[in-house]
């Protein structure tokens, strides 16, 4: 192991969106445990702090605000960041791990004068003199690697390996109440059966076809099943939600626009099963401990399918060593756990194009038939429930 003497104080920095930034809880507890004596704060953008508020493993959780960079004259942006810098120096950090990549997580990192500075070698990317920034850089991960591996590798290759790779996330009694409210209100209580839907993404070209959405959502309801839809605050992702509920024969529970991210962790944990497409809520979902069914179109499900806390750390110890994800195919229906991704298995598939040609549409999602996702619906939302194992 690396030998890191005197660090009392750790910042992870991860300037990405609210999916990256919880699936990097097992990389600060592995910190945690390969650092015992520190005090572990977070870096995150302004709106993506709810994902580690609560979690006990972290003193602080601080942001930045995104506004910063868009505040108008660069007279203004500067002063922003300059004040924001002198924050973040005034915090007395020791070292710091950057688990974004980008260019300002280095220069942050820099700036913050913490002793150790840890990232992934830039090889080649961003500004010129970037990897003078850090003190320790760790080889970057090849072939196909799940995020919440890639997370960890940094402090694995200086001797702080993960030992529990679980990914989850704090609500409050205020949280779990607001959501018991809100389904009594709609009729459902502790005995009802019901699957928590998040149909869209901010990302429209990792959307799946309203009329397959509908489809499906009235099969789920004929097989006695209830939905539960709830939607992002995006006016583009609340039209969306709305145009399914239009095209649907049998009423849905819509809590639209009602539901707070930590709000969407507690919903998930009540529910039979998630079903969704690439993004945050699935993620959330899958912290939580309920069955995921996902669509995936043009993203890798090999970095970013759902990762599942129970089946985690059999799969970490049984895998071949040069295995990075539980996902390893290109595409297809592919499990880990009690989590389902299913994606067109076409040479092309995964792209990571913003749609066909830049068309925001991916062909690849339009496809994929109403017919074989109800199938996996109903075989999932049959296994036992999370309460049914704990």
């Amino acid at each position: 192991m690396e030998r890191f003497t005197g660090v009392k104080k750790i910042l992870v920095i991860k300037l990405r969106h609210i999916g990256d930034v919880l699936l990097t809880v097992p990389a600060i507890r592995a910190l945690r445990d390969g650092l015992p004596g520190a005090r572990i704060s977070a870096l995150v953008n302004s709106g993506t702090e709810e994902m580690l508020t609560g979690n006990p493993l972290l003193e602080e959780v601080f942001c930045f605000d995104r506004r910063i960079k868009e505040s108008g004259s660069a007279s203004r942006r500067i002063i922003g960041e300059i004040g924001f810098v002198r924050g973040l120096r005034q915090r007395n950090f020791d070292m710091t791990v950057d688990l974004t990549g980008g260019d300002r997580p280095a220069l942050l990192g820099f700036l913050s004068g913490a002793r150790y500075r840890l990232g992934y070698d830039p090889a080649g990317s961003g500004f010129a003199g970037k990897k003078r920034l850090y003190t320790h850089l760790a080889p970057r991960p090849q072939g196909r690697t799940h995020t919440v591996i890639r997370d960890c590798g940094i402090g694995a290759a200086f001797g702080i390996p993960p030992i529990d790779l679980t990914v989850d996330i704090f609500t409050s009694a205020q949280d779990e109440a607001a959501i018991d409210g809100l389904l009594k209100a709609a009729g459902i209580d502790a005995t009802t059966k019901f699957v928590h839907v998040h149909p869209a993404s901010r990302w429209l070209f990792k959307t799946w076809t309203i009329a397959g959405m509908a489809s499906v959502l009235d099969g789920l309801q004929a097989n006695g099943l209830r939905v539960v839809l709830t939607t992002g605050p995006s006016d583009a992702e609340r039209k969306i939600t709305i145009s399914i509920t239009e095209a649907m024969k049998t009423p849905p529970v819509d809590l639209s626009g009602r539901v707070s991210l930590k709000g969407l962790a507690a919903l998930s944990r009540r529910a039979a099963l998630f079903f969704g497409v690439d993004s945050a809520p699935m993620h959330i979902a899958a912290a939580t401990g309920a069955p995921v069914v996902a669509v995936f179109g043009p993203s890798g499900a090999f970095d970013w399918g759902p990762w599942d806390n129970r089946q985690a750390s059999v799969w970490i110890n049984d895998r071949e060593p040069d295995v990075n994800t539980p996902y390893p195919l290109k595409g297809g229906i592919q499990r880990f756990g009690r989590n389902t991704v299913i994606q067109k298995s076409w040479d092309c598939v995964p792209c990571g194009k913003d749609g066909c040609n830049g068309s925001k549409k991916s062909r690849c999602l339009d496809e994929i038939t109403p017919e074989e996702v109800l199938k996996l619906l109903l075989e999932n939302v049959s296994l036992p429930l999370p309460q049914d194992k704990m």
